[in-house]
């Protein structure tokens, strides 16, 4: 997926060339380590330093023989190195180097993602304090409840945001792990002070215990949270979406000089922002229950998970990278119509008053069951009769009886939704 919104450092980290690349770097670091150890003469390691590399093209040419990537990237840098190259991969294991170099990449992944959700999290903060006041419809069961503000609309969605960011932090030092721990994970012809070594020159953890492998939980935790944070952006979108609707026509997603909305109708503008990132929010739910499957393997390792991974280590990042990045550039650009916030305001005839009229009258002494009859029978004539609510109420003796002129006008106030706004944004945004 190529656009504007696609990060090009993210997608040149899932290329085959860079994937062989990491598997050098952790080759490397393993090389350095038993060089630190004294395992590895000094002139040799001078010679893997300069002459360990490889040619994608070769690799694959071996692999056609050898039906193994690993030992063909194996035997595609020994024939750059020489001599010396007998002692890359010493004591190791394929998955010594795959898992480790996928905890390099999942790193490295996830801190892209990072600052991209970083970015959508400032826009979501920017929008909540610029409409901080600006009262709306809220809406439950899609249907008009009682007032809210955009302000709140958007602190809301910040604050989501931000758990979805502590999860996956975890989750990324979760998969910040590698092992270089042998075949079945006993160090047989390894060593723990040396794994410690290369996996510290790497960046990484070290696994306190393997078995051939890391663990899957580890990687499902963090699809996992990834699927989360996709859902939150379905969550916004979704919103957004229904915020635009003809009939509602709150917001409007950027509209672009020459963009077409339809091939056919030339007045539409539609949400094709939200509605694209609705799907692929879908695709990262999808991944991320592939990961939990690959959990259970077989003793210490079978290699069923292996293909899994192929295709959603690198499809789940790119595409998570790019919805928060191209999500941040659409609530940036939201046209917030204001004429038409206040229009909707005013379309259910102050019935959402109910609740405070509810309450006035059980405060006064009413029964609340009787207290919630007698404003009931006048808010479904107001439905009826699409007369004003407020009115209606003056004009109902039993109500208007029990609570006068004046308290009732101090019921209609629509400020009184948005008292405590600055004390919901102190707890999000803090002083």
């Amino acid at each position: 997926m190529i656009d504007r919104y696609t990060r090009p450092e993210m997608g040149a980290l899932w290329t085959l060339e860079n994937k062989f690349r990491v598997w050098l770097e952790v080759e490397l670091a393993v090389c350095e380590a038993w060089s630190r150890l004294d395992v590895i003469p000094a002139e040799a390691m001078a010679d893997i330093r300069a002459k360990a590399d490889f040619d994608v093209a070769r690799i694959l040419d071996i692999e056609e023989t050898t039906r193994h990537d690993v030992i063909a990237f194996l035997t595609a840098v020994e024939e750059k190195v020489g001599p010396a190259a007998r002692f890359i991969h010493l004591g190791c294991t394929s998955s010594d180097i795959v898992d480790t170099a996928n905890g390099v990449l999942l790193f490295r992944a996830g801190s892209m993602i990072l600052a991209s959700l970083d970015r959508l999290l400032d826009v979501l903060k920017e929008m909540a304090h610029a409409h901080k006041g600006r009262l709306c419809m809220g809406r439950t069961h899609g249907i008009h409840a009682e007032p809210t503000s955009y302000g709140l609309k958007f602190a809301g969605f910040f604050a989501e945001f931000a758990r979805h960011r502590e999860r996956f932090v975890a989750a990324l030092e979760g998969v910040r792990v590698g092992k270089i721990s042998g075949a079945v994970g006993t160090y047989a012809f390894l060593s723990p002070q040396m794994e410690k070594i290369a996996l510290d020159i790497l960046g990484l953890a070290v696994d306190p215990i393997s078995t051939q492998i890391i663990q899957r939980d580890r990687h499902a935790a963090f699809f996992t949270s990834l699927a989360l944070m996709a859902g939150g952006v379905e969550r916004l979108c979704v919103e957004l979406r229904h915020l635009q609707r003809t009939e509602v026509l709150e917001v409007e997603e950027g509209f672009g000089k020459g963009q077409k909305g339809s091939s056919a109708m030339p007045h539409k503008k539609n949400p094709i922002s939200a509605e694209n990132m609705t799907g692929l929010s879908r695709l990262v739910r999808t991944n991320a229950l592939a990961s939990m499957e690959n959990q259970a393997l077989w003793h210490e390792r079978d290699i069923s998970h292996s293909s899994v991974e192929r295709v959603i280590m690198p499809d789940s990042t790119i595409l998570m990278d790019y919805v928060l990045h191209r999500l941040a550039g659409l609530v940036k650009n939201l046209r917030v119509i204001p004429e038409n916030i206040e229009r909707n305001l005013a379309a259910s005839m102050g019935l959402f008053f109910s609740q405070r009229v509810l309450l006035a009258l059980v405060e006064s002494g009413l029964p609340r069951q009787e207290a919630y009859v007698a404003v009931q029978q006048v808010a479904m004539r107001c439905w009826e009769t699409r007369t004003g609510f407020p009115d209606a109420v003056r004009g109902d003796p039993v109500i208007s009886g029990r609570l006068g002129g004046q308290a009732l006008d101090e019921l209609f106030d629509p400020g009184y939704y948005l008292r405590f706004e600055d004390a919901i944004f102190q707890r999000v945004f803090g002083g």
